[in-house]
């Protein structure tokens, strides 16, 4: 059986169709202030137009139907694509010196992990920033559709857990995706618009509270700022933040079913529940390791909003938390691995492996007390197969090998150790900020070498795509009849 590129090539050419259209939005703000910038937007957005609609009418007239082995393809070369094209705008205007950093600031984009290797944003031009926004904001948008409509379907590491009506085979997932992207797409398009406007009611400027709500809904974590959310000194904008970074952090299919007459399955889904209860301990942890320079109330926003900000993966700062000491440090790379719901936009583990991983261990120890009892694991209500157990557990000790892999090769690439552990669990978990005097939360990316940086655009694109995505299609078996 020849594999058919076609189907693949349609979906690519639809979205880099969309992804160049995008970039109108950009070259109109650089026009009207006044920036050439416009210029280059322009011509990006007619290239990758243009490369998007032959795309689409080289494949069209194909099945839009997709085997499992064209969807794991698909998943991959849709983000690598949308990635060197979103690279562009970057490049072309100067903002960065290079293809690599212009392709590691837009696949940080698009994964929604918001490093950057950009300095001077509170001065860069506006088209610039608002790119910025935009790219986070459909990345944080496709995500959800793929962990909605993809990753169930082909059973990577416990998604199957979440396998909506009709996605029961590779075949059908196509019209029952279209279906499902536009509710999708419209709770995404509310909740950004109840940001911005919580925004601007706290004071922000509407270029500023627009991009911000752009990336808190999207828990990406651009900023159009140096110094992050931090900036604008205010606790009001940190709490929105806050609402908000939680907000993007909850299986967006929810919102959809609450849309829908039942508003209770917010709160009875136990993976919603087990979140909110680890970031309220976690929480309280932090605010016992701040040294307490400020007030009180300044130390409990440091811990709410950071903590907040790390664990869904947003990547916002309003403190050098690294500068809090040793055991707040060990304490930020740990929770930058945890991460929030499946079905968000969010990103890291999530926290379903951990509740399935819960539920492993309970199983194996009551096992032990009464070898003849039969005890059956469960999650959210439902029984939980061998099966999804089995993927969560080769989900979880692949993520461990990956990390210290990619580690190992920033070290060799010029990182020194804590630098190095730290860009790879910040890149493989799509957080943004890591730790030590290079790229912590008060830095940047663009000191480092440029096969670091690759080594980091690789590592964003495999744990946003949730590893095994984009790892099967290095296996020879994948591609044999």
């Amino acid at each position: 059986m020849i594999f058919d590129i076609r189907p693949i090539l349609l979906v690519i050419g639809l979205l880099l169709t969309t992804l160049g259209c995008a970039m109108i939005l950009p070259a109109i703000v650089d026009l009207m202030a006044g920036n050439n910038d416009w210029e280059v937007f322009a011509f990006s957005g007619l290239l990758t137009v243009t490369v998007g609609v032959g795309f689409y009418a080289g494949a069209r007239g194909t099945t839009t139907q997709l085997s499992t082995r064209q969807a794991f393809v698909m998943t991959s070369m849709v983000w690598i694509s949308l990635s060197l094209f979103g690279a562009l705008p970057y490049l072309w205007s100067g903002i960065v010196p290079n293809f690599t950093d212009a392709f590691f600031e837009s696949i940080s984009g698009l994964t929604t992990t918001g490093s950057t290797v950009i300095v001077g944003l509170d001065n860069a031009p506006p088209g610039i920033l608002l790119w910025r926004g935009i790219q986070q904001w459909l990345g944080g948008l496709g995500i959800i559709v793929m962990a909605v409509a993809v990753l169930p379907m082909l059973q990577i590491g416990g998604m199957q857990l979440f396998k909506i009506e009709a996605f029961d085979t590779a075949e059908k997932i196509m019209p029952r995706a279209t279906q499902i992207s536009g509710s999708l797409t419209l709770v995404f398009i509310v909740i950004t618009f109840f940001c911005a406007l919580a925004y601007l009611a706290a004071g922000m400027e509407l270029d500023d509270a627009v991009i911000h709500a752009m990336t808190t809904v999207a828990t990406g974590g651009f900023s159009t700022k140096d110094a992050s959310i931090g900036y604008f000194n205010s606790h009001t904008i940190e709490a929105i933040s806050v609402i908000f970074m939680i907000l993007g952090s909850i299986p967006f299919i929810l919102y959809v079913q609450s849309m829908q007459g039942a508003p209770k399955e917010l709160w009875r889904n136990s993976q919603v529940r087990a979140f909110l209860g680890l970031l309220f301990v976690l929480v309280m942890i932090a605010w016992s390791l701040d040294p307490l320079d400020g007030t009180p109330l300044e130390s409990f926003f440091h811990a709410l909003f950071n903590v907040t900000s790390i664990m869904t993966g947003t990547g916002y700062a309003t403190t050098d938390y690294s500068a809090w000491g040793p055991a707040a440090n060990a304490f930020f790379f740990g929770i930058m691995f945890i991460g929030g719901c499946a079905g968000s936009t969010s990103c890291g583990i999530k926290i379903f492996r951990f509740q399935v991983l819960y539920e492993i261990l309970k199983q194996h120890t009551k096992r032990i007390f009464y070898p003849h009892g039969i005890f059956t694991m469960r999650f959210n209500g439902a029984t939980l197969t061998d099966s999804v157990a089995s993927a969560v557990m080769n989900f979880l000790a692949v993520y461990v090998m990956l990390f210290a892999f990619i580690a190992i090769l920033l070290n060799i690439a010029g990182l020194d150790f804590i630098t190095a552990i730290s860009a790879a669990g910040s890149a493989i978990s799509n957080v943004g900020p890591g730790l030590g005097t290079e790229i912590g939360p008060a830095q940047n990316y663009k000191a480092l070498s440029d096969p670091a940086k690759l080594i980091m655009c690789v590592a964003m694109l495999i744990g946003r795509l949730e590893l095994f995505t984009v790892l099967v299609v290095f296996v020879p078996r994948f591609w044999r009849n």
